[in-house]
């Protein structure tokens, strides 16, 4: 039978879901998708920085909508250079740049690029730009968005919410909310850095830097344009903005602040906000409760970020993002009727919980390594490595893989 479907959010995770059904749907599968999303167009506003792309999960994805040739147009490749700091730019750990055309790895690409990828992938209309959700509403078992700006839209076999961090949709399912981390700042920008900035340029290695000290870190990114993406984070309360003693929205006088905040760092690391251009962004990270879950209601579901808000620190919210789209995507193509619909959302959201428990622990485990524990890296790096490798070499590879990494930072230690 014919499907009716709203997804709210025209993110990666939005777009992404569309473009399955849309590509994967069989000639006896009748899907009306329709995007709603409350900016006013694709380049509205900036859409954050670069994403690296797993095989498992967004690779797949990607493959699996049609989309890896458009993909490897823009995948960096050599953005998988990698080096983790502490404050005086000494390096624990420092991971090459690889090869532009490789296969597997994870490949960056940058999430305006990747969004861009996937909208121009759907068709005319898909999209409806400028429709702001106020609430999603089930009246006699019939299911309506209703809008702050636009006409209320119904009747919608399923309304799936990928409206981000503050979705909308998922008060209709639960009451909980994401809450403070404990850790805020800002987000920096260094246009051209190639040109304008080369020794910082030649720092990134056309990949990460991420730096860490006593609550603090100074992580940078490349982008695809040549820019600089550059986060400082701390742990700060949740009033920061108002308690900081300085204006959070004016570039001088955070650049100002960040002096004094880490005077004791490298220079080349200060230089990497000093050296910043344009807005100076003030940030909060939220994230949901782990375990977090809620009872199935017909008619409505939620991905990525409006079902597991989550700290960026182990790199996955988009990588589990697009797993859900997959596994969402294969749930309702596979119905036949309303009712096997709603079974099939309920089979993907108990598996989507088990999935996302599992990572939103792997995220804190790893944002407490760098940001909580006393006196890291050097007091805990050993356990950080093994963390963020457990998932790729399971039990066994952590077995064998643990006493070299012991091995190695008790000879890295006693020289440096």
């Amino acid at each position: 039978m014919p499907f009716r479907i709203a997804i709210i959010g025209a993110g990666p995770a939005g777009c992404l879901l569309a473009r399955l059904l849309a590509h994967k749907a069989s000639p006896s599968i009748t899907i009306d998708v329709t995007v709603f999303e409350a900016e006013s167009a694709p380049d509205f506003r900036s859409q954050g920085g670069t994403l690296d792309l797993h095989e498992r999960t967004g690779q797949r994805a990607l493959r699996e909508a049609g989309l890896w040739d458009e993909f490897t147009k823009h995948a960096r490749y050599d953005g998988e250079a990698m080096e983790l700091a502490d404050k005086k730019l000494l390096c624990y750990v420092s991971m090459g740049a690889g090869k532009k055309g490789n296969v597997g790895g994870r490949p960056e690409i940058d999430r305006p690029v990747l969004r861009r990828v996937l909208y121009d992938s759907l068709g005319e209309g898909v999209v409806r730009w400028g429709h702001k959700v106020r609430r999603v509403e089930e009246v006699d078992g019939q299911m309506t968005v209703h809008f702050a700006n636009q006409p209320s839209e119904g009747i919608f076999n399923l309304i799936v919410g990928a409206d981000g961090t503050w979705s909308k949709t998922r008060t209709f399912v639960t009451d909980v909310k994401p809450f403070f981390s404990g850790i805020a700042g800002h987000a920096f920008n260094i246009p051209d850095a190639k040109a304008t900035q080369p020794e910082l340029y030649d720092l990134v290695n056309h990949g990460s830097l991420f730096a860490w000290s006593d609550g603090k870190n100074i992580m940078a990114q490349q982008q695809g344009d040549g820019a600089i993406n550059v986060y400082a984070f701390g742990l700060r309360s949740e009033d920061w903005r108002k308690t900081c003693g300085y204006d959070v929205d004016d570039l001088r006088a955070t650049k100002a602040a960040c002096r004094k905040e880490y005077a004791d760092w490298d220079p080349r690391l200060q230089a990497f906000l000093q050296a910043a251009e344009g807005d100076a962004v003030p940030r909060e990270l939220f994230m949901l409760p782990i375990g977090h879950s809620w009872p199935h209601k017909q008619g409505v579901t939620l991905i990525g970020d409006a079902a597991h808000t989550m700290t960026p620190f182990a790199g996955e919210g988009v990588n589990l993002a697009m797993e859900d789209c997959l596994e969402l995507a294969a749930a309702i193509l596979k119905s036949t009727s309303t009712e096997e619909l709603d079974a099939n959302v309920r089979d993907f959201e108990n598996d989507m919980f088990v999935r996302m428990e599992k990572t939103a622990q792997l995220t804190y485990d790893m944002m407490s390594a760098m940001m909580f524990v006393e006196n890291s890296p050097r007091n805990g790096i050993e356990r950080y490595i093994l963390r963020a490798a457990s998932d790729e070499v399971g039990w066994l590879g952590r077995l064998v893989l643990t006493p070299i990494v012991y091995a190695y930072f008790f000879v890295f230690k006693l020289i440096w």
